[in-house]
């Protein structure tokens, strides 16, 4: 199974449109995340026509339109893992425990807000995945996104993509 997680794409403020690769990403996923502040719902429009199956969250930065049709922690089973997406977790320090206690029944979360790619796992074994955005580096060297293989229940592949700068 083919995961795509996205986050913070901020439309139209950060960029006009969603970068191709991405959108090419879509097509190729089995399931799409989407970690909160869209900004827009033109994109969340367009995920929703384009995903097989879009898991998505309303961020701090989403409106009443979007926080009407979004939650703000969404969960799915896949592949034999429990998934969680949410926007916010706080500050980096401390983040695997904080995570962990609150979502104890959770094998993966998907966050976003800090546009800083983030991989690990915290003692518990919850893995903590943020792809970054595909629109707006802040202080990073690249946009990015990431992919996720599952594979007979485990995670098999991730993938950190970067975009070409604009």
């Amino acid at each position: 199974m083919r995961l795509l997680l996205m986050s913070d794409t901020h439309l139209p403020k950060r960029a006009k449109r969603l970068p191709q690769p991405l959108l090419d990403e879509v097509s190729r996923a089995d399931v799409v995340f989407h970690a909160g502040d869209w900004v827009d719902a033109d994109t969340l429009d367009l995920l929703e026509s384009r995903s097989r199956r879009l898991v998505a969250v309303y961020g701090n930065n989403d409106g009443p339109a979007l926080r009407a049709r979004l939650p703000e922690v969404a969960y799915a089973d896949l592949g034999g893992l429990r998934f969680g997406v949410i926007h916010e977790t706080g500050p980096a320090q401390g983040r695997e425990a904080r995570c962990a206690q609150r979502f104890p029944d959770l094998d993966v979360l998907v966050f976003g807000h800090s546009h800083i790619p983030w991989d690990t796992t915290a003692p518990t074994g919850l893995r903590l995945f943020n792809p970054g955005s595909p629109t707006d580096r802040r202080r990073q060297p690249h946009c990015t996104y990431m992919t996720v293989k599952l594979t007979g229940g485990r995670i098999d592949e991730v993938d950190l993509h970067r975009l070409p700068r604009r």
